[in-house]
């Protein structure tokens, strides 16, 4: 695109002298001639590709002011500040400031001091404030995050759609569309919303071949950390958890066990989240432990991995939240855990959320895509980088490159599965289908992960209400009868310890344990009589065993026992808690 020779010089001028770097990324130096030459652009660029340079740089290069559009508070003041600190007159205003500094900033606006103005959409898209703005020299119009405004994107915020308006608004101004996470449709989406797909595209490759990828299925959710994280002794890493209670858990964890780790969600002061996010920055080798909320906008180079303990929204958010590993370019890696618990949940949030039913079924959608990422038989890259529209070699650098594994034919056990669901009227979870098909202990472990893989493979679904059912799907039925066939990965069987069996198991308990065990056992079968059911119906051997070795307290620990589902959980937790709380009671006068 050719440009005036004055601005081809301004622009390296602005960024060798503001910024400090010599030449341009990939991409960046043709969505800046964009701009300078007046064109709307959607740039879709990776985690770590340098995509505020492609607004600040020409901001600088055109005058006047230019409007920067965030969706958070703390990622407009850290890029500000970075601003400020690059000498360039950058302000925001936004609620976490004072209506002083906010007018005073505002003052500075109107005096023609300010060069970048950073607002929530919000507080820009009100008619008072879209008033004022067009009265001032307003030469740029950048909105970041914009997958934000797709409603087919993964995260949707309403308030965003109303940034369509600004092209009417400011017909003589350029925009610029950022993102790190779109596929092609929320992409299509942003263009015509925002752009009356008036807008050149730019999609900058996805790829980031330096961050190993790799997904396990959840055994012990613990242990896999600790085992993986012992792996990257003295780095930093982030550890993202689904809630603030299992943040704050495994921080405790992984500190018990001699790792620097600090928590982070929403639920904590601001005071102490600024204070973790500090000293994850500036100091080495510090673990984050954090909700999704922790993230965006955090540009720190040397963190060496991202692990996540659940299954995150989608790909897209995966692709983002992964992102964050490895931006120095040098090794990094990415592992996921996840398991049916996981799947059941994501299923929960799509259907409550207060959505159109066509968001909702493409929202179960882009959970069946991460779903065939975690069970891939092939590369990993290869799936997620096609996912995005972009065609690949298998990468080398993934667990099923390094280590492929073949495909077996599971479809009679499959059908067994399937005839199980069908049988006991779609009304159960994974541990009473198991159960109804009568198999042993080691081989419950196979089932479970046949119908984990069913389920990601679309065979079977989990009900709407979280209850835990399974569904057969039409894929199922299809199955059922005869006319498709059921392919996936072996499932590894648990290595037969000392203890993997019930009777050795039991044997092996100290006394105190074996007395607890032989309680619950007793109302095990008081329950049973009473609901006129056989007592593995209740819990099986294992799950009382699991009780006494565990001591849960409340229902959250409850919910953690083997074979505990929300249905159990509800109907059962107050009795057994109570069982366990009164042995620990009579057996604690005893102990020194």
């Amino acid at each position: 695109m050719g440009l005036p020779l004055r601005q081809q010089d301004a622009k390296h001028d602005v960024l060798k002298a503001v910024f400090g770097f010599d030449s341009f990324r990939p991409g960046q130096e043709q969505a800046i001639d964009a701009l300078l030459a007046g064109r709307h652009l959607l740039a879709v660029m990776p985690t770590g590709s340098g995509k505020s340079l492609c607004y600040q740089v020409p901001a600088l290069v055109l005058g006047g002011l230019t409007i920067v559009v965030s969706p958070l508070v703390a990622l407009m003041q850290d890029q500000v500040a970075a601003l400020r600190l690059a000498g360039v007159a950058a302000e925001t205003i936004n609620s976490s400031r004072s209506r002083e500094d906010n007018v005073a900033a505002w003052r500075r606006a109107v005096a023609g001091e300010v060069r970048l103005l950073y607002m929530a959409p919000e507080r820009l898209m009100t008619e008072r404030m879209l008033d004022a703005l067009a009265k001032l020299d307003v030469r740029l119009v950048a909105i970041d995050e914009a997958h934000c405004i797709s409603q087919w994107g993964p995260a949707f915020r309403p308030e965003y759609r109303a940034l369509a308006k600004l092209a009417q608004r400011f017909p003589a101004v350029p925009m610029i569309a950022l993102t790190a996470t779109a596929d092609e449709v929320t992409r299509a989406d942003i263009a015509l919303q925002l752009f009356d797909n008036r807008a050149l595209v730019i999609v900058q490759g996805f790829d980031r071949p330096n961050i190993a990828l790799a997904v396990e299925s959840k055994s012990n959710t613990s242990r896999q950390l600790l085992d993986f994280i012992a792996r990257h002794k003295d780095e930093s890493g982030i550890v993202y958890c689904l809630s603030r209670n299992k943040t704050e858990e495994t921080a405790r964890l992984l500190v018990e066990h001699g790792i620097v780790a600090l928590p982070y969600h929403a639920g904590l002061d601001k005071s102490v989240r600024e204070a973790n996010q500090n000293r994850f920055m500036t100091e080495p080798a510090v673990v984050m432990v954090a909700t999704i909320a922790f993230g965006m906008g955090i540009d720190k180079s040397d963190v060496r991995f991202v692990f996540h303990t659940d299954l995150p929204g989608s790909l897209e958010a995966y692709y983002q939240e992964f992102g964050r590993a490895g931006r120095d370019g040098a090794p990094a890696e990415a592992r996921m855990l996840f398991g049916l618990q996981d799947i059941r949940m994501r299923r929960v949030f799509i259907d409550r959320e207060e959505a159109g039913e066509e968001r909702k079924r493409r929202e179960h959608a882009r959970l069946n895509m991460l779903l065939a990422y975690c069970e891939a038989s092939r590369c990993r890259r290869q799936l997620l980088l096609s996912y995005f529209g972009e065609a690949s070699q298998p990468c080398g650098n993934c667990d099923l490159c390094r280590e492929p594994r073949v495909r077996i034919d599971r479809t009679d056990d499959a059908r067994k599965v399937l005839a199980a669901v069908r049988a006991t009227g779609e009304r159960f979870g994974a541990v009473r289908v198991i159960e109804a098909l009568g198999e042993t202990d080691r081989k419950h472990e196979d089932w479970r992960g046949l119908i984990r893989q069913m389920v990601g493979g679309g065979v079977l679904r989990h009900d709407a209400e979280g209850f835990g059912s399974l569904h057969i799907t039409p894929e199922g039925h299809a199955l059922l009868r005869g006319e498709t066939r059921f392919e996936c990965r072996p499932v590894a069987a648990k290595p037969r310890t000392k203890r993997e069996t019930r009777s050795e198991r039991f044997a092996g308990q100290p006394g105190d344990s074996r007395v607890l065990i032989a309680s619950l056992k007793a109302l095990r079968l008081q329950l049973a009589r009473e609901r006129r059911v056989p007592p593995y119906v209740i819990f099986s051997d294992r799950s009382l065993i699991d009780m006494a070795e565990h001591r849960p307290a409340d229902e959250r620990a409850f919910g953690e026992i083997h074979g505990v589902g929300a249905a159990k959980l509800k109907e059962f937790a107050a009795i057994f808690l109570r069982a366990i709380k009164e042995h620990e009671t009579v057996s604690g006068d005893g102990e020194t």
